[in-house]
């Protein structure tokens, strides 16, 4: 179960464009808290042992079939014995019919029944995703996510370091902007993250200077993006002429967020240095990087130290 995290029952219901059969209050204050859906095939022979009536319960072609396969007393009894467990919700598949004791039951145990049009399959894989996504684990952080070369490209440092300034700079290059001062990221997978913006600041800047502007509004829909897979997080931070800066890039370095490494850089900052190209060629790094192929790893192979110049990649691979 995904803890503190629930969505409305109402969200589902349009996001999968549900037939609503019956319902005993407002969807909106029914919440479902758990990321799986179970298919009773077992629970409708009587077998109920590690249950979970927190699931979203889904009949499909099979169980109808075998359902019209029983006599109604018996039937009666399978659906009384599923609904009493107090399940968050039963969905019907592919449009089929219901059976009058599904409503009955739905009423007297208050379970709400919906009918969906798409095949069970389908049905399932979307609405897990769909779960995954919203009660998925997150936390938010201070910084900029924008999409560069299609990566996900999570821009942090210290308040008043350029962030939003070099944000605009590659919206106005053809990039996109996802969040601004606010990101919150959302574990998605065990390899995987995706962040997106708090709703009341969506595709909102402020710039130094100038105020607030709606990036959205000023430079198009083109501009800007709902959610973006987390790829590469770079630090900026003021240029420190006592620190020594990674020249080579042989090593790649990673963050743990959500316990999920994602590679990571520090670029420094100061007058002269063009942080929307740098970041422009950060990503495009990244991207080769994933692809099998490291600049870094390849000359030093060419001068002779480095024995295997792909160690790096497959290093890198790993995570």
């Amino acid at each position: 179960m995904a803890d503190n995290f629930k969505v409305e029952l109402s969200k589902i219901i349009e996001e999968f464009k549900l037939e609503i059969i019956y319902i005993q209050k407002n969807p909106e204050e029914i919440m479902i808290n758990e990321t799986d859906v179970n298919r009773p095939s077992l629970q409708l022979t009587g077998f109920y042992e590690y249950f979970n009536p927190e699931r979203i319960q889904i009949i499909g072609k099979v169980e109808f079939a075998y359902l019209s396969t029983i006599d109604e007393e018996t039937r009666r009894e399978s659906l009384r014995m599923l609904f009493s467990q107090k399940i968050s919700a039963l969905i019907i598949t592919r449009e089929l019919p219901y059976f009058p004791e599904m409503l009955e039951f739905a009423k007297e145990y208050e379970v709400p029944l919906l009918r969906s049009k798409e095949s069970t399959s389908n049905f399932m894989s979307g609405l897990i995703a769909f779960l995954n996504l919203n009660l998925a684990p997150r936390v938010t952080r201070h910084g900029v996510l924008i999409e560069i070369y299609g990566e996900g490209v999570f821009i942090t440092g210290e308040s008043g370091v350029g962030k939003s300034e070099t944000a605009i700079e590659l919206v106005k290059r053809g990039h996109r902007l996802v969040a601004d001062d606010a990101v919150e990221i959302r574990k998605v997978s065990n390899i995987s993250l995706v962040g997106s913006s708090p709703d009341n600041i969506r595709h909102f800047l402020e710039l130094r200077g100038i105020g607030i502007i709606n990036a959205r509004r000023l430079f198009g829909i083109g501009a800007v993006k709902m959610t973006e897979k987390l790829d590469l997080v770079v630090e900026l931070e003021q240029w420190n002429p006592e620190k020594i800066y990674d020249r080579m890039g042989v090593d790649t370095e990673y963050v743990s967020l959500l316990g999920v490494k994602i590679p990571s850089l520090t670029i420094p900052v100061k007058p002269g240095r063009n942080l929307a190209v740098i970041l422009e060629v950060a990503a495009m790094n990244n991207r080769q990087k994933k692809m099998g192929y490291n600049a870094a790893a390849e000359l030093l192979h060419r001068l002779g130290m480095e024995s295997d110049p792909k160690e790096t990649i497959r290093n890198y691979e790993t995570f």
